[in-house]
């Protein structure tokens, strides 16, 4: 298990993101209902999140709640809205107090009124914050991303603001949630399921992937720290080869 030490400081990605998976497995192991996989699962948000910033990860970006979350049982979604509000507002004067500004992306006007009601006021409250930026992904699809981005991209070419053929990558990116933040360098999953579960489809083309068993609820520091570790033994090509890379 790595430890910070053992992380380069000069090598820390920009951009990192999570996908927390295995709560309801995590307590189904426990002999509890999903609902005490949630609520067990803060701590590990809560060390992931103090890990990045202390360490100089920029931007920070943890999948919460996925539009196919929506098809989970009501009584089921119905406290994890509940806990959602909570642990907002329970954890925005830490977010305060390291300087840590919280930013959403998804389809938030479907959320409960509640909810919105208490995410925006901790985006607000925690504008100014310049250690890092959380992004919670929240009613979050990337298939949803790409559309809604290729809506907004088709409206400006059909009222004749954009030609056809000025549309680039570049355009399309400016157009996603995540517009005007790197894409993710890395991305950590845990519980072992191999597969992106339609999360920042279009950002994640070149992110490195770490995959571990745990499932989330255990998801510690130390852990964060391995997926650095891991991270920063590899080498990044973007298509070139290891000779094309060593070239000044």
């Amino acid at each position: 298990m790595a430890v910070r030490s053992e992380i380069d400081s000069q090598n820390i990605p920009a951009h990192v993101a999570v996908i927390m998976d295995g709560n309801g497995r995590w307590a189904k192991q426990k002999g509890g209902l999903r609902i005490f996989g949630h609520q067990s699962a803060i701590k590990a948000v809560r060390e992931t999140v103090e890990a990045a910033a202390e360490i100089g990860v920029r931007y920070l970006t943890l999948y919460a709640f996925s539009t196919e979350n929506w098809s989970r049982p009501a009584h089921e979604v119905m406290a994890l809205m509940q806990l959602l509000v909570h642990t907002i507002r329970q954890e925005t004067p830490t977010l305060l107090k390291n300087s840590i500004r919280l930013q959403a992306i998804g389809q938030i006007e479907n959320l409960p009124a509640s909810c919105q009601k208490e995410l925006a006021e901790a985006i607000e409250l925690t504008k100014d914050g310049t250690q890092m930026t959380l992004l919670l992904a929240l009613s979050y699809s990337g298939r949803w991303d790409l559309t809604q981005a290729t809506q907004r991209v088709a409206a400006e070419v059909a009222a004749g603001r954009l030609q056809p053929d000025q549309v680039t990558e570049q355009t399309v990116a400016g157009y996603l949630s995540t517009a005007g933040i790197p894409d993710p360098e890395l991305l950590i999953r845990t519980s072992g399921e191999q597969r992106i579960s339609n999360f920042l489809l279009w950002q994640l083309a070149y992110t490195e992937l770490f995959i571990t068993d745990l499932l989330w609820p255990d998801f510690r520091r130390e852990h964060f720290y391995d997926a650095l570790r891991a991270y920063q033994q590899r080498e990044r090509r973007f298509g070139k080869t290891s000779e094309q890379l060593t070239v000044s």
